[in-house]
């Protein structure tokens, strides 16, 4: 992203400090050319920032009595945000940037208020001749010149306002966002208190950025001001040693300034026009030992980026998600290894519960109910099944689901207690007879999607079909999942295909090789928002392993005693609601 925006050069001796609002999740920062909430508490924090000058101790908001001011620079759209009354903004040196050479007179600007082309000659402005005068630069908005500044070695820290948008909508679809923080750049420093205002929540969090840490210690070295570069070395040296921080969704856009403000409670068009500061989550917890873990940093990852960058959808549950189309991870099977992501406690037990039904071919949800296994209550229920019409079903009835469609694919379906024995294609049993006899064939497949089935189903199939793979003695699986809960499902889904093909494996003598997991609509709901940051704070640790009694080589026979996971140090878990 930084490198589609001009830089401001760190030629010249003038840093400055970001300062803007956004929303969690989908991380807004305006919405129709105004702020999409109105909190007096966040217009108090910008102005108190903006406004006082710093002591010698660098304090932003420590109040100090000095000749100097600070000095705001802004977008034209931002500046036009303002309401008129409001602008310039009162005690600080208002910079405006224009490319239009008529700009002054086109925005009507004060002879007091400074015009300029770029973030560069802004500062140029302000540095170094305006030193004397001039004592901390924010830079207020709008999108495209947040893109800029972040991406400059002049931007010493980002003052963030992470709004928790309320159940009510009101914080939803913002068209502009605040551009992407690199986790490797800018690190959390300090992190806010959780505030109420109204109903919205928010937080007022720091971050400091490492490359202006390390820029002002070669400048002060330059200078021969060894005490000043050692302890600025040391800033950035311990932010580089601590591992997390946050991407944000960048756009690029002008947006309102967060920025106008009153005298004491201010105006409606004040508050319209007010705000500050952004979100982004805490640094990753360090795990207590080990290695760390590259797979699942890429279901971390995917997780951060469709936090930052994804759609805005809806969807049938009427929850609302994040979202990014056509996806994929892979992990590593060998030596018994096995993916149970480990930032968040998955529920094992569960996991091969679950996958040995649907081995058996059973769709009676009260069997894994009885297991203490309550994954398919919510789509067996009998509220469930009537909104889908299947009044007639008897409730924990899921209709031809997974487990018939792999064993008994074409078979006609009446319930859940009917005996199907050598009715339909038992795929799985042609898949370990191809796997054995013909390893090279390019059509082991195991298929779920039935769409003469499907209106039949409490679910559709989301995790749809999987194709295996022979190679030197291993067997890979690919799965292809259509739609992928990311905070819930996916951990599950991931562990469960595992567990498939080490099954599949053991039952054709072959060793296991990799799990490919290709995602088309791979999704985050909007409920889940706030317990994912708080897992993206965590470093994963290293996988389990999986050890399966090998006297048991036939796929029917495997049960939940034969399995055994070794070495499983998860975090605690992170609850989420299910969407249903």
């Amino acid at each position: 992203m930084a490198s589609s925006v001009a830089v401001a050069s760190p030629s010249t001796s003038r840093s400055f400090v970001v300062i803007v609002a956004a929303t969690a999740g989908s991380l807004g920062i305006g919405k129709n050319g105004a702020l999409p909430w109105r909190l007096a508490a966040d217009m108090a924090y910008f102005k108190r920032c903006t406004s006082t000058p710093t002591t010698s101790s660098g304090t932003i908001t420590a109040t100090t009595t000095t000749d100097k001011i600070n000095a705001v620079i802004m977008g034209r759209k931002t500046w036009q945000s303002i309401p008129e009354r409001f602008r310039p903004l009162a005690g600080r040196r208002n910079v405006v940037l224009s490319r239009n050479p008529a700009a002054r007179d086109t925005l009507r600007l004060p002879k007091d208020v400074l015009l300029a082309g770029s973030l560069t000659e802004a500062l140029d402005l302000l540095s170094p001749a305006a030193a004397s005068e001039v004592d901390k630069v924010f830079v207020i908005g709008g999108g495209s010149v947040y893109a800029e500044a972040v991406a400059s070695e002049l931007c010493e820290k980002v003052l963030l306002t992470s709004v928790t948008p309320p159940a009510d909508g009101r914080c939803d679809d913002c068209d502009t966002h605040f551009p992407a923080l690199d986790p490797d750049t800018f690190k959390l420093v300090k992190k806010g208190e959780v505030q109420e205002e109204k109903g919205v929540e928010f937080s007022f969090d720091e971050y400091e950025s490492v490359n202006h840490s390390e820029a002002a210690a070669a400048m002060a070295a330059a200078e021969g001001d060894k005490e000043n570069a050692a302890a600025a070395s040391v800033v950035g040296s311990k932010r580089k040693s601590s591992p997390g921080g946050d991407q944000i969704a960048a756009t690029g856009v002008e947006t309102p300034v967060a920025a106008a403000e009153g005298d004491g409670g201010g105006t409606a068009d004040a508050a319209a026009a007010a705000g500050s500061a952004s979100t982004a989550p805490a640094p990753q917890e360090e795990a207590e030992g080990g290695p760390g873990n590259e797979e699942e940093m890429q279901y971390l990852n995917l997780v951060e980026d469709i936090l930052d960058n994804g759609f805005r959808r809806g969807d049938r549950t009427g929850t609302g998600t994040l979202s990014k189309f056509g996806v994929q991870m892979r992990f590593s099977l060998r030596e018994e290894r096995f993916p149970l992501l480990t930032t968040k406690r998955v529920f094992w037990r569960g996991v091969a519960e679950e996958l040995l039904w649907f081995v058996a071919g059973c769709t009676n949800a009260n069997v894994l109910k009885e297991r203490g296994i309550h994954i398919w209550d919510g789509n067996g229920s009998r509220e469930f099944l009537d909104g889908l019409g299947l009044t007639e079903r008897e409730e924990g009835d899921l209709g031809p689901v997974y487990g018939f469609q792999w064993r008994h694919f074409g078979a006609e379906y009446t319930d859940m207690h009917a005996d199907y024995t050598g009715k339909g294609v038992d795929q799985l049993a042609e898949c370990i007879t191809k796997i054995k006899t013909n390893p090279e064939d390019r059509r082991i497949v195991l298929s779920a999607w039935n769409p003469s089935d499907l209106g039949k189903m409490a679910l559709p199939p989301c995790h749809m079909f999987c194709q295996f793979y022979v190679a030197e003695g291993e067997l890979s699986c690919q799965m292809y999942q259509r739609s992928a809960d990311m905070g819930l499902g996916v951990p599950f889904n991931i562990a469960s295909y595992a567990l498939l093909t080490r099954l599949v494996a053991q039952a054709c003598g072959l060793k296991a090789g990799d799990f490919v997991h290709t995602i088309g609509d791979a999704h985050v709901y909007v409920n889940h928002v706030g317990a994912l940051r708080e897992q993206l704070k965590r470093k994963p640790r290293p996988f389990p392993t999986l050890s399966i009694n090998t006297d048991e080589t036939d796929i029917d026979s495997f049960e939940y005693k034969h399995l055994e996971v070794k070495g499983y140090s998860p975090y605690k878990t992170i609850k989420m609601k299910m969407a249903v």
